[in-house]
């Protein structure tokens, strides 16, 4: 008769471990997807499973990676606010804790990523616009010239039409507005 393989403590934490594992590492080829670092990314799915705060000597345990690696690393994760430092040390460290909420961290990660962009891009636009108009109506312009900055005022402005639009969308995801998860 065939033995079933038994498990004690130590193989269903080691199961639980690969388990883990696997998901950490998809959490690492998701950010990495996003144009975030994979090691960071790994990071924060070893601090996602973490019960408890971690500091910077636990993280460079896990990790495998230098201090100041680590250091850049959390300060990455704190500016997309997927980590929190706590107020409150352990022996003197920082302690840090990640959001475990993958609603809240979709929410903010993508609010930063694009309004950034929407500032980057209507910034440039915005800037434009005004010098391709005067240049358009300038007596002096030849008519292909001319023909060439209307083409182009017309596609800006097509593009502030998206980045108003994309606004109001970054505005209503930061205020929830499409977490409605009842």
């Amino acid at each position: 008769m065939e033995q079933k393989p038994t498990k004690d403590c130590a193989g269903v934490s080691q199961s639980r471990n690969e388990l883990r594992a696997q998901v950490i590492e998809a959490i690492a080829q998701t950010m990495d997807l996003y144009g975030a670092n994979h090691s960071f990314g790994k990071l924060y799915g070893i601090m996602f499973f973490e019960d408890k705060p971690m500091t910077l000597e636990d993280m460079k345990d896990y990790m495998n990676m230098s201090k100041s690696n680590m250091s850049y690393a959390i300060r990455s994760l704190m500016d997309s606010r997927m980590v929190t430092k706590l107020e409150e040390k352990k022996e003197r460290k920082d302690q840090y804790v990640a959001e475990t909420d993958f609603f809240q961290t979709f929410r903010v990660f993508f609010t930063l990523k694009l309004q950034r962009e929407i500032d980057i891009m209507l910034g440039a636009i915005n800037q434009v616009i005004p010098e391709l108009s005067e240049i358009a109506l300038a007596e002096g312009t030849p008519d292909a010239e001319r023909q060439e900055c209307l083409r182009d005022l017309h596609k800006l402005r097509h593009g502030v039409s998206y980045y108003t639009w994309l606004q109001n969308f970054v505005n209503r995801l930061r205020d929830g507005d499409f977490l409605d998860l009842q």
